[in-house]
């Protein structure tokens, strides 16, 4: 891995999602035109921040149960961004310390600091590798990826926040079902994005505005596209909700739906 090139590579002029949500967690690997970028949808949807919290304690949760309930041990994390505080493999190793994690991203500061994510336990496995969600092929057939994950075995695979970055003309759906083909049975498919299930035609109008200022493709999506991406699959009890709504560990005064506008699902693959 060699870090140097892919810090010459980063792009600090043009935002970029992985350094966007950094921002709105709180961190600091972020650049001028990031800030930009995600202060632009800000103005269209002021709880934003809450938003990337409450699906960043979606993915906490989602965790947990998978390992802790569901029995799972080998997970593959699409578009997993900068690292930060719960990743999952120190919530999946917490638990189970023979978990084997493999990141995925393509922002080159991701890459930067994935060191971040490789302090695996002893006992289990991490690996991280610079690709793009475009080419499943690339992914599902890497080496980093075999000599990591046994594809024999069930595996989670984490879209958490990502696949509303992909248009329709990107064929997201089609993405999505061939990492699920890739997959054996008793795996996991794991989302969250963004909606409009709680937006008028003023509410939205004004975000797609705000999104093409961002300079980031993004595009909501309503329960009923959602659920799309989960075809043939098994819903696991809540279903799809909110983010906020899937599996609370603990009573909390939750945020309205309506001011995080993120749904959540898990389902079982056949």
């Amino acid at each position: 891995m060699n870090s140097e090139s892919a810090a010459e590579r980063v792009d600090t002029g043009k935002p970029h999602p992985a350094r966007r949500y950094d921002y709105w967690l709180g961190g600091k690997d972020n650049f001028p035109a990031d800030r930009e970028s995600a202060d632009a949808v800000a103005e269209a949807f002021p709880t934003i921040r809450m938003a990337a919290v409450e699906n960043r304690n979606f993915l906490r949760r989602v965790t947990r149960y998978l390992t802790a309930e569901a029995g799972i041990r080998q997970f593959l994390d699409i578009g997993s961004g900068l690292p930060t505080a719960g990743n999952v493999h120190e919530i999946a190793q917490d638990i189970a310390p023979e978990s084997r994690i493999v990141y995925v991203d393509n922002d080159p500061i991701v890459l930067v600091h994935s060191r971040d994510l490789l302090n695996s336990s002893p006992e289990g496995a991490t690996a991280y590798m610079d690709a793009d969600l475009r080419d499943p092929q690339r992914i599902l057939t890497h080496p980093d990826l075999l000599a990591t994950l046994d594809m024999t075995q069930p595996v989670a695979l984490m879209l958490v926040a990502v696949l509303h970055f992909f248009p329709d003309d990107q064929q997201p759906f089609d993405l999505v079902r061939q990492l699920v083909e890739g997959l054996p049975s008793g795996s996991y498919l794991v989302m969250s994005h963004a909606t409009n299930d709680y937006m008028d035609e003023m509410d939205v109008a004004r975000t797609d505005e705000a999104n093409e200022r961002s300079g980031v493709p993004f595009q909501l999506r309503s329960t009923a596209e959602f659920a799309r991406f989960f075809t043939g699959c098994t819903m696991v009890a809540p279903g799809i909700t909110s983010v906020t709504a899937w599996r609370p560990e603990e009573y909390r005064p939750h945020p309205r739906a309506e001011a995080v506008a993120m749904l959540g699902a898990v389902a079982r693959v056949p």
